[in-house]
């Protein structure tokens, strides 16, 4: 994980007539799942787990009864919050966001600095919500009054319509911008013992939401990297819609791969971070397994990255 900030100054918002169209994409009413809540066995012990990360012990925990949203929230739910609000995200305010080298068009591939642990990861100028690949690039081609800019090649959205990439989740928001959005429709970020009660779905310590195979009959049930990584994908890289795969036994969709999710909690006693929860498409088993129910990472809450999302809960 890492953190955009610096030295870069703050970039423009939206293009105002963009976002408008692109909050009226937006459903009207918040929907959410109610759950009733009940003990579980949290964490794991698989020898899949990462020893640093504190997936374990497994212990049970007991959960109130709640609500969480069926989806992460989408870039036209966000774009109906900036309309409304001004709201400017950390990435606006930093000036920059960091994106997988293999979402950059050329000049921007060349020109932004890697990072050097994780040298997969650049530092781009202008990347936003809004700009998720770097400015002029929202995968929009063909969308009536937009300059035709298409997704870049190798992308999931290349040559996406406005529709399209509306139901797409949110990414380039930090834990604070997660936050304010949840202030303004009334909700709140899961914890992450809810997060994880609701992504297993009822399913007791099997490490995907669906069981214990990853791919059953060698169907692909979450959006992760294919391919060698980070140079070698076999399949298109980046967000699916919020909603693409089935959903789990308790009616989430995507709660492993695609973006990863803030939540409400720390990551350890030590470690004041927030927690997010999920994995995400870039999440390849030859440097980053946690695609599993019970994998977790923390970052700084201001931190925002192109493979990083929210999804909303509420208290019952």
């Amino acid at each position: 994980m890492g953190s955009s900030g610096g030295e870069s100054t703050a970039v423009p918002g939206p293009d105002g007539q963009l976002l408008t169209e692109l909050a009226a994409l937006a459903p009207q009413d918040l929907a959410m799942i109610g759950l009733s809540g009940g003990t579980f066995l949290m964490g794991s012990e698989d020898p899949l787990a990462y020893p640093d990360d504190g997936e374990g012990p497994v212990r049970e925990v007991g959960i109130e009864g709640f609500a969480i949203a069926a989806t992460t929230v989408t870039v036209a739910e966000f774009a109906a919050f900036v309309a409304s609000t001004g709201h400017r995200t950390d990435a606006e305010t930093h000036g920059d966001s960091l994106v997988f080298a293999g979402l950059l068009a050329g000049g921007l591939h060349e020109t932004s600095p890697a990072v050097q642990a994780t040298p997969w990861w650049r530092q781009v100028t202008g990347a936003t919500w809004f700009h998720p690949a770097g400015t002029g690039i929202t995968g929009t081609a063909g969308v009536p009054g937009v300059p035709d800019v298409p997704g870049v090649p190798g992308s999931t959205l290349e040559g996406a319509t406005l529709s399209h990439w509306a139901t797409h989740p949110v990414t380039h928001v930090s834990r604070t911008d997660a936050e304010a959005y949840a202030q303004w429709v009334g909700a709140r970020l899961p914890s992450e013992a809810e997060w994880e009660f609701a992504s297993r779905g009822g399913l007791e310590q099997q490490p995907y939401p669906w069981g214990a195979v990853r791919e059953p009959g060698g169907e692909a049930r979450m959006n992760t990297f294919t391919g060698v990584f980070p140079d070698g994908p076999t399949q298109p890289v980046g967000t699916v819609p919020a909603d693409w795969y089935r959903p789990n036994g308790f009616g989430l969709h995507n709660t492993t791969g695609n973006v990863w999710e803030w939540t409400s909690s720390e990551f350890s006693a030590h470690d004041p971070r927030p927690v997010l929860r999920g994995g995400s498409y870039m999440c390849h088993d030859s440097y980053c397994r946690r695609y599993r129910t019970s994998a977790r990472t923390a970052a700084t809450p201001d931190t925002s990255l192109g493979h990083t999302g929210f999804r909303l809960a509420l208290s019952v």
